[in-house]
């Protein structure tokens, strides 16, 4: 039986908006399970956005370059069209999506079931290290924009872009 899209490729979406160490260890873990994994920065239209998307690229690919990832890892960026049309597009049979908690999950199961309704595409949850399970972008973004340190949260490449940002006044 021969497959247009393969389960060894899979697609990581999100805002990344700013990366977290919760992002960084679901790529990590989801980069030793698919031969290829694309990393996808997205646009979301029910957020405002920190960080412009080119931007998000550039500190995720400097925070995989820096963490070891290993595996064959692409960063990328998707704005017009369904996720699964990119998906399909690269040939991935599977997006991966990090949860927290059931909120997460309760906001993923939907998308889940309609992605794999339009495209056979399926969806994998993983769960972050519970270390990094209750923090998202968007704590992220309001801690560092009172000034307080997030490096405890992000990767080192982040942290410093958003000290240098926040001494700019972002």
């Amino acid at each position: 039986m021969t497959e247009s899209k393969s389960s060894r490729i899979a697609v990581v979406p999100g805002s990344f908006d700013p990366p977290t160490l919760g992002h960084l260890d679901v790529i990590r873990r989801a980069a030793g399970l698919y031969d290829e994994l694309h990393v996808l920065v997205v646009h979301n239209p029910d957020k405002a956005a920190m960080l412009p998307i080119a931007q998000r690229m550039s500190l995720l690919e400097e925070s995989i370059a820096a963490e070891g990832v290993e595996g064959k890892v692409v960063v990328g960026s998707w704005s017009v069209g369904l996720l699964v049309d990119y998906a399909q597009e690269v040939g991935a049979g599977v997006l991966v999506k990090g949860i927290r908690s059931q909120v997460d999950v309760a906001y993923e199961t939907p998308m889940a079931v309609v992605n794999r309704h339009l495209a056979g595409i399926e969806t994998v949850f993983l769960l972050p290290e519970p270390s990094h399970a209750l923090v998202s972008s968007s704590l992220v973004r309001q801690v560092a924009g009172l000034g307080g340190d997030v490096s405890p949260y992000v990767p080192g490449a982040v942290a410093r872009f958003l000290a240098k940002a926040s001494a700019n006044d972002f």
